[in-house]
């Protein structure tokens, strides 16, 4: 399914063939100039301060600008976006013409403003037009941005689909389609929406398609859009790395009691607490505030203004707690997030991944801490075969666990078959489950200068 690097390399417009306008025969260039791309945009990527790329950027880049349709596989928080990002919008500025050209389809409203934003943060000094459209907010700006041919769309499908059928939005001359957290958008909620997009979209054009995740029962929906692609595996259903996970055995009365001891660490600068209701996460929310804490909710019964705010304000350390439903689970990039804690068990194994990896962005390593009771007996099962090994237990002095959760196996195999990295990725590190007496989530901590 994956093209050899050697059938992309010798594509005219690889960076490394003769023909191509950036080719040289000296040495290849260091950091994102090994790819060529436009002096402009490496004028953007200076400018946001970007160093060297990392591996997913690395092995799905070159496949992208020579046009090849492009799977990459990887865990949160690798630069996935920059990784679709650049080639696209080098692609543009080699042949401007008017739009749209480009479609960016993302299952949430924060990661579609999430991805216009990083967007744009590289195009800085570009003349490039874009247009991010979502539900739930007035769509007359939205069509009025349209109506200035931006070259780049990014929306959810609802939206995305609402505009197509009402005739304000045309998608015949696209020449590029990414669906981001492609996983979650071929589930059974956005398929059928997803469909009719397609259906609206000329078959001559590149697909790329970008997820921390593609379990078996989707990827053959992947395999009907993409092309012969590039496949690009860099993580398994496995944690990053940079990620220090762990279990907490604790009863359901004494949960509120141990947030706050872990939320008290000197070491807990900001932290996301999921929770499975949106009931409970505003009721949290609003118990941690009367406590002195700062913190703000983010449900999906907010309006997007509300959503935005909270969202903004975490950000900014205006609130350093966050109190969420998985509606924050996924895409959501908040740099030096030095804590998740999972209040409720995730609905499914697969977001447990997806919610821890919300902290140890960017190489910065941080925390993830669940709470467990005697009611996750089978998430918890299911969990630990998703991801190929047990996870830790910890104690937190002065909290007994007055619940029963299954000790951590022994001696037990990695489930299944790993993937690998089809083009020179490494497996990730595997956590090895242990139980005992840490006291707290101590911080581990570095950054470096990467896309």
């Amino acid at each position: 399914m994956s093209e050899s690097r050697n059938t992309i390399a010798n594509h005219p417009n690889h960076a490394n063939h003769p023909n191509h306008p950036n080719h040289s025969d000296h040495p290849g260039p260091s950091g994102f100039d090994r790819f060529g791309l436009h002096k402009t945009l490496m004028r953007g990527i200076r400018s946001a301060g970007f160093d060297s790329p990392r591996p997913i950027q690395a092995e799905t880049i070159p496949a992208a600008q020579a046009g090849f349709d492009v799977l990459g596989l990887a865990q949160t928080g690798t630069g996935k976006t920059a990784a679709f990002a650049l080639p696209l919008l080098d692609r543009l500025l080699r042949d401007r013409q008017r739009g749209p050209r480009a479609l960016i389809l993302a299952p949430t409203r924060e990661l579609a403003s999430q991805i216009a934003a990083e967007i744009r943060l590289l195009a800085e000094f570009t003349q490039m037009k874009m247009v991010t459209i979502f539900g739930g907010v007035s769509a007359h700006n939205q069509v009025r941005a349209l109506r200035r041919n931006p070259e780049i769309v990014v929306g959810c499908p609802g939206r995305v689909l609402d505009l197509l059928n009402q005739g304000l939005l045309h998608l015949d001359e696209i020449e590029t389609l990414v669906l981001d957290e492609a996983d979650h958008m071929f589930d059974m909620g956005f398929l059928p929406d997803i469909r009719r997009i397609l259906s609206a979209l000329p078959h001559d054009r590149q697909n790329l398609l970008f997820s921390a995740t593609m379990p078996k029962e989707v990827r053959h929906l992947a395999d009907e859009v993409l092309n012969n692609p590039h496949v690009v595996e860099l993580a398994d259903s496995a944690p990053a790395a940079t990620i220090d996970h762990a279990l907490v055995l604790v009863g359901e009365r004494r949960k509120r009691d141990l947030l706050e001891h872990l939320l008290g660490l000197d070491n807990c600068d900001s932290a996301i607490v999921f929770t499975r209701t949106k009931h409970r996460a505003r009721r949290l929310a609003e118990q941690l505030c009367k406590a002195g804490h700062k913190a703000v909710g983010l449900q999906g019964n907010l309006s997007q203004g509300q959503r935005d705010r909270a969202m903004n304000g975490f950000r900014t350390r205006h609130y350093n707690i966050l109190v969420a439903t998985d509606i924050a689970a996924r895409g959501i990039d908040v740099s030096g997030v030095s804590h998740v804690i999972n209040f409720d068990v995730p609905n499914t194994p697969e977001a447990y991944t997806h919610r821890i990896g919300r902290t140890g962005r960017a190489e910065l390593e941080g925390e993830a801490c669940t709470f467990v009771t005697g009611a996750d007996h089978t998430w918890l099962r299911a969990t630990e075969r998703m991801i190929g090994s047990p996870i830790q237990r910890r104690e937190v002095e002065g909290f007994v666990a007055d619940t029963e959760v299954p000790p951590a196996p022994r001696n037990r195999s990695r489930q299944g078959n790993p993937r690998r990295a089809r083009s020179g990725g490494q497996q990730p590190q595997q956590h090895q489950a242990q139980q005992g007496g840490n006291s707290g989530f101590a911080p581990r901590r570095r950054r470096r200068r990467t896309g």
